[in-house]
C-alpha cells in the first residue's frame, strides 16, 4: 500500500531531473560550441568536439587581445557604462517605488500608469529623440551619451513597488513613530529588507546593458568608444574567415554575465522564491 506512491514519486523525480539535464545541455551547447571552435586552432574544417585534445590551443585568448588591442577599451567601456547604468537604475527605481507605495499625494495613480505606459512604448520608437538631444548636449562618444538615457527604468519601478508593498505596513508606521525619517527609512531598513529584488533588478539590468547593440552604435562614431557587442561585430568583420579568434572573443565577452549570474544565482533565486510565497 506505500510502495506505490514512494516509487511513483522516484519515477516523477526521474523524469524531472532526466529534463532538466536535457534542457541544461541544449542551453550549454552554443557555449561548449563556441569553446570547442576557439580551442581548436587556425583550422579550415573545425569540428564538433576537437581532434587532439592534448593540443588546444589556449593561447588564442591572448591572440584576440594582441591582434585586436581595442578588445580591452572595449570591455572597459561596457563595464563602466553598465555598472553606473545598474547604480542608477537602482537608486531612481527605489525612491520612486517608495513614494508610490508608501506616500499619498495627488495624482500617485496617474503617475503610475504612466510608469507603466513608458513600458508598452518600444525603443525603436524614443532611439531618433533621445539621439536628436543626445546629440545638441554634444554627447557623442562620451559615457554619459551612454549611460544618461538609461538611468531610469519604469521596469525597474514596478518590480520594487510590488515588493516594498509586500512588507509589513507597521513596520513602516513603527519607524515614523520612533522619530525615523523617510529617507532614513528608506535606505536604512527597506533596502536592506529588499535585498533579494534589488539584486534581481540589478542583474536583469547589468546584463541588458551589456548586451545593447543599436544604441551604441548610434551613438559613437569612434573605435575607442565602442562597447564590446559594436566592437565584436568590427572584429567579427576584419576575422571573419578566422573561426577560433572570434570564437575566443566571443567567450571573453561573455564571461563577466556568466561570472554576474553564477555570483547572484543566490540572490536571484531568494528573489523569485521570496516574491512567490509572499505574493
Amino acid at each position: 500500500m506505500t510502495t506505490a506512491p514512494t516509487y511513483s514519486k522516484i519515477s516523477y523525480r526521474t523524469v524531472m531531473y532526466v529534463l532538466l539535464i536535457l534542457m541544461s545541455i541544449i542551453l550549454l551547447f552554443p557555449l561548449f560550441f563556441a569553446l570547442s571552435l576557439a580551442l581548436q586552432g587556425d583550422t579550415a574544417a573545425p569540428t564538433l568536439i576537437p581532434r587532439d585534445l592534448n593540443n588546444l590551443d589556449w593561447g588564442v585568448f591572448r591572440a584576440v587581445f594582441e591582434q585586436r588591442p581595442e578588445v580591452s577599451r572595449w570591455i572597459l567601456n561596457s563595464f563602466v557604462v553598465a555598472t553606473s547604468v545598474t547604480v542608477g537604475v537602482l537608486v531612481t527605481s527605489s525612491l520612486m517605488a517608495f513614494a508610490l507605495a508608501y506616500l499619498d499625494f495627488p495624482g500617485k495613480a496617474v503617475l503610475l500608469f504612466v510608469a507603466l505606459g513608458t513600458l508598452m512604448v518600444p525603443f525603436e520608437a524614443t532611439l531618433i529623440p533621445n539621439y536628436l538631444f543626445i546629440s545638441s548636449l554634444q554627447w557623442k562618444d562620451t559615457y554619459q551619451g551612454l549611460i544618461v538615457p538609461f538611468l531610469a527604468s519604469a521596469f525597474g519601478v514596478f518590480l520594487l513597488r510590488q515588493y516594498f508593498m509586500t512588507l509589513p505596513k507597521d513596520l513602516y508606521e513603527a519607524a515614523l513613530v520612533d522619530g525615523c525619517t523617510k529617507l532614513r527609512y528608506l535606505w536604512s531598513i527597506l533596502v536592506p529588507l529588499s535585498r533579494p529584488a534589488l539584486a534581481t533588478l540589478a542583474v536583469y539590468t547589468f546584463l541588458g546593458t551589456w548586451n545593447q547593440f543599436y544604441w551604441p552604435l548610434l551613438i559613437t562614431n569612434s573605435t575607442e568608444w565602442r562597447t564590446t557587442q559594436v566592437g565584436i561585430t568590427i572584429f567579427r568583420n576584419f576575422e571573419y574567415a578566422v573561426f577560433n579568434t572570434q570564437m575566443a572573443a566571443t567567450i571573453i565577452v561573455m564571461l563577466p554575465t556568466l561570472i554576474l549570474l553564477v555570483l547572484g544565482q543566490r540572490q536571484l533565486v531568494s528573489g523569485l522564491t521570496s516574491g512567490a510565497l509572499k505574493g
